[in-house]
C-alpha cells in the first residue's frame, strides 16, 4: 500500500486507502516475461498463467481487445506499419490493468516492455513487476528451433514441428506457420532484441532472473514457477523497534546505550521513565509517587500509560526504540500488544545466577564522591576509599535471587509469547553480545521449522 501511495500520490489518500484494502491487491501475481524470437516466452508465459489463474497480456491480445477505441487505434497502426506507437501500446496496457480482473488476479506481460524506453515509461506510470523474467539461448539454437515453430490459430497455442508436437490429428492439421519465421527475418529480429534487451535489464536489477531457454520446456516452466512463487525482500529500511529481556544483571541497560549509539535509537528503560515521570511532576506524579514511597510496583496500566505517552512521541516513531523493564510477564506483553505496540525484534539474555551475583552483589558506591565501584572490575583506588563504600540494600544476594526468580518464572511465557524471539547468552564480553544483537537487526529473521 505505501509503494501505491508514493507512485500514486492521491489527493485524498483515506479513499485511496480504503479502495486499495477493498481490492486484495497486494499479493497477486505482476510478472514480465522476455526473451528473443522463439526462446518459449509464450509457452511459458501461457503455462504460467494457466497456473497461476491469472491474466495473461501480450501485444497481440491487447490489440485485439473489443469496445475499446485505442485498441482500434492501435489495430489499424499495426496493419499499416507491422507496429504500435510505444505511447499508444503503454495506454492500451495502462486500461488492460484497470480492468477488475487485472487488479483481482494479477498480470504477465509477455514481450513487454520491448524497449527501455517502454520499461522507463511503464515505471514512471507506477506499473511495477514483482517479478521480471528473461530466456536465453544462443542465437543458433533459436534459429534452427524457430524454423520449426507452429501455431494453433484457434486458441494461439505454439508448438514445434521437432520439440512439441500436438499428438491429436484435428489440432495437427490446423496448425499453421506463422509470418516472417525464414532464417534472415529471425536473424534481424534477434539483432534488434540483443540491441534493446541490454538497455532494459538494468531498469529490473533486483527482481530480475535469466533462464537458460536452451533446454526442455518443462524444466524452463518449473525453474520460472518457483521463482514468481518467492516473495522478495523489501529494500526499504524498516524502523527498529527492540525489546530486550533477561534478567536483572544481564547487561540489558548497557546493550540498550550501545544500540542507541550507533544506530540514533531511543532507549526507553521503563523504570527510569517512572522516575523521570516523578521527578518531573508530570500529570502521572501523583499516580506513581504512592506506590514509590511504599516501594512496591506500580501497577500495569499507569506504566503502560506513561509508556505509551513516551513511545508515541515523533523521535520514538521515526527512528526507533530499544525497550527494556518491560514487560515482564505475560499479562504486561498481552498489555503492550493490544495498544499496537509490537516489537520487530526481541532478545532474551540468559545469564547464569552465579554471575549474577558476582555482577551485582559487589557492587559498592562512594558516599561522598557519588563514585560506583566493582570489587572485582573496578576496585576502589585505595583502602580508605574501600572502608567507606557503601552497598545498595537491593544489591544484596537475597533481593537478587528473588528478583532472577521472579524473572524466569514468567520468562518461559515471555519466550512463547514473542515467537521469533531470539536467546543470546548473555554470560560473556558485552561487546561480543552486543555482535550478537547487531547481527539479529540486521540480518533477516529465520522462518520456524514446523
Amino acid at each position: 500500500m505505501l509503494e501505491q501511495l508514493l507512485i500514486h500520490q492521491p489527493k485524498d489518500p483515506i479513499p485511496f486507502m480504503i479502495d486499495h484494502l477493498q481490492r486484495d491487491s497486494d499479493y497477486v501475481p505482476k510478472i514480465v516475461i522476455l526473451g528473443p524470437p522463439a526462446s518459449g516466452k509464450t509457452t511459458i508465459a501461457m503455462w504460467l498463467a494457466k497456473h497461476l489463474s491469472t491474466n495473461l497480456l501480450s501485444v497481440e491480445s491487447l490489440i485485439a481487445k473489443e469496445y475499446s477505441p485505442l485498441a482500434a487505434d492501435a489495430r489499424m497502426h499495426y496493419q499499416k506499419f507491422k507496429m504500435v506507437p510505444d505511447m499508444l501500446l503503454i495506454r492500451l496496457m495502462q486500461e488492460r490493468l484497470k480492468e477488475e480482473d487485472c487488479v483481482r488476479r494479477g498480470w504477465i506481460l509477455d514481450g513487454i516492455p520491448e524497449t527501455r524506453e517502454q520499461a522507463l515509461t511503464i515505471q514512471t506510470l507506477g506499473i511495477s513487476p514483482r517479478h521480471v523474467i528473461v530466456l536465453s539461448a544462443p542465437d543458433t539454437v533459436l534459429i534452427e528451433r524457430n524454423l520449426g515453430k507452429r501455431i494453433d490459430p484457434q486458441t494461439g497455442e505454439i508448438y514445434h514441428t521437432t520439440f512439441d508436437w500436438p499428438p491429436e490429428s484435428e489440432i495437427q492439421n490446423r496448425l499453421m506457420v506463422p509470418a516472417g519465421i525464414f532464417e534472415g527475418e529471425t536473424a534481424r529480429k534477434l539483432l534488434e532484441y540483443h540491441r534493446n534487451i541490454v538497455r532494459i535489464l538494468p531498469s529490473y536489477p533486483k527482481i530480475l532472473k535469466v533462464i537458460s531457454a536452451d533446454q526442455p520446456c518443462v524444466d524452463v516452466f518449473y525453474q520460472a514457477l518457483t521463482y514468481v512463487q518467492t516473495s522478495h525482500r523489501s529494500n526499504a529500511p524498516f524502523t527498529p523497534r527492540v525489546l530486550l529481556c533477561g534478567p536483572v544483571g544481564s547487561g540489558k541497560s548497557l546493550q540498550a546505550a550501545l544500540l542507541a549509539q550507533k544506530y540514533g535509537l531511543i532507549n526507553v528503560c521503563c523504570g527510569q521513565l517512572l522516575k523521570e515521570a516523578v521527578a518531573d511532576k508530570s500529570k502521572y506524579s501523583d499516580l506513581i509517587q504512592p506506590f514509590f514511597e511504599k516501594e512496591i510496583a506500580v501497577p500495569d496500566n499507569i506504566i503502560m500509560k506513561v509508556l505509551k505517552q513516551r513511545l508515541d512521541q515523533q523521535d520514538c516513531v521515526e527512528r526507533g526504540w530499544v525497550l527494556h523493564g518491560f514487560p515482564r510477564d505475560l499479562d504486561q506483553a498481552h498489555l503492550m500488544d493490544n495498544l499496537g505496540y509490537k516489537p520487530n525484534r526481541v532478545f532474551f539474555l540468559n545469564v547464569p545466577f552465579d554471575s549474577v551475583i558476582e555482577r551485582l552483589s559487589l557492587r559498592r558506591t562512594d558516599p561522598i564522591t557519588g563514585e560506583r565501584y566493582h570489587l572485582m572490575y573496578k576496585p576502589p583506588p585505595t583502602i580508605e576509599v574501600q572502608a567507606r563504600l557503601l552497598q545498595n540494600p537491593k544489591d544484596s544476594e537475597e533481593q537478587i535471587k528473588l528478583k532472577m526468580d521472579l524473572f524466569y518464572r514468567n520468562s518461559a511465557e515471555l519466550e512463547q509469547f514473542y515467537g521469533d524471539a531470539i536467546t543470546l547468552n548473555g554470560d560473556q564480553d558485552p561487546y561480543t553480545v552486543f555482535e550478537y544483537i547487531e547481527s539479529g537487526i540486521i540480518n533477516r529473521l529465520p522462518k520456524k521449522v514446523p
